[in-house]
């Protein structure tokens, strides 16, 4: 348990610390952005592999029985997670965590302006249902937690650094997802969206129909139904 709980810290630490703006920015001008991405993606894969090794280390308690429907659940949460995740990180969005924060935010804000956080959160609790024990509750759920975490973080920041524009552009969408089309909001679509779309769907094929999954991770989640 104490390796984990220092892998999760470290993992925690790595992944709010840099997230500072004045930090991240002082990093960057002392060794240039290309060596700061570099190494921190190098760093996070590291921490994410430690995090992981040391869940798998703990003792097995279950917590509750598996039935089919938690799998059933699990293939609709997990799923559209990775999708929002991806949509998250392509798109434009100023108003929350992606690749690209300048210019209109882009048609996955629509669903909910914090796709990156609650795509994280969602895949980290279809992970909960599917597994049922205390480890994977730990772990996925801490993971989850710390997603949703982020997102008055990621309110303050975008309000202070938006002014004026961040009502007119938060109009458009909700934390919440999908609570926006039930106020009138239209949804729609872009490439980024169908971009997501097609490599979700091309991922889930190759860790569900491929054994993608099984060889990554040691478990067939499809063997579930039998």
């Amino acid at each position: 348990m104490i390796q984990f709980v220092s892998a999760f810290a470290v993992f925690l630490m790595l992944h709010s610390i840099p997230a500072i703006p004045n930090i991240r920015m002082r990093i960057i001008r002392s060794i240039g952005k290309p060596t700061y991405i570099l190494t921190y993606s190098v760093v996070s894969l590291a921490a994410l592999v430690w995090l992981f090794s040391a869940a798998l280390a703990l003792d097995y308690v279950p917590l509750w029985e598996l039935r089919p429907w938690h799998a059933a659940v699990t293939f609709m949460l997990a799923p559209a997670g990775c999708f929002l995740v991806l949509a998250g990180l392509m798109s434009t969005n100023p108003l929350s965590i992606s690749i690209r924060s300048a210019g209109p935010a882009g048609a996955v804000s629509r669903i909910t302006r914090h796709p990156v956080q609650w795509g994280f959160a969602l895949w980290a609790l279809g992970h909960v249902i599917i597994n049922g024990d205390l480890r994977s509750l730990l772990l996925f759920g801490g993971l989850g937690l710390f997603a949703l975490a982020g997102i008055p973080m990621a309110e303050r920041r975008a309000r202070k650094r938006l002014g004026d524009r961040w009502a007119i552009d938060a109009a458009q969408t909700s934390v919440w997802p999908l609570a926006a089309f039930v106020s009138g909001v239209r949804p729609r679509s872009d490439k980024a969206l169908a971009a997501a779309a097609v490599i979700t769907i091309a991922l889930v094929a190759w860790l569900l129909l491929a054994g993608g999954h099984a060889v990554l991770f040691g478990a067939d989640p499809i063997s579930v139904f039998g």
